[in-house]
């Protein structure tokens, strides 16, 4: 049963934004916090924001912050990573993700995935 849902990854150049979207069932998104993973090829799928259940807190990984940011919009039950700046190590898989409490870092704390979505930032 698919529960989450990226999209809006794609190709850019270096410098470039991309806004990333997690539509997710209601029954997750009014209930659980939310996440965002990337995965590069060859390496571990690693933390990059998470948003409370409210919207209220935030908290963005240090490889991002100050570029990244995560934003809910409640009536359409969807998370989004706004990526500024984007560098050619932005690049990756990246996940949404659904856990029972805020704020967890670790992949293995969240009970529902997205398929990911394609991310490349050329150079």
């Amino acid at each position: 049963q698919v529960q989450l849902v990226e999209s809006g990854g794609g190709l850019v150049q270096a410098g470039g934004s991309l806004r990333l979207c997690c539509a997710a069932s209601e029954h997750i998104f009014s209930v659980y916090a939310m996440g965002w993973f990337r995965q590069a090829p060859g390496r571990e799928r690693k933390f990059v924001a998470a948003i409370s259940r409210s919207g209220t807190r935030r908290y963005v990984a240090d490889s991002v912050r100050g570029r990244f940011s995560i934003s809910t919009d409640n009536a359409k039950n969807t998370v989004y990573l706004q990526m500024n700046s984007l560098k050619p190590e932005d690049t990756a898989v990246y996940y949404c993700a659904a856990a029972e409490v805020y704020l967890k870092i670790t992949k293995d704390d969240y009970s529902y995935w997205g398929q990911g979505t394609q991310v490349t930032v050329s150079s």
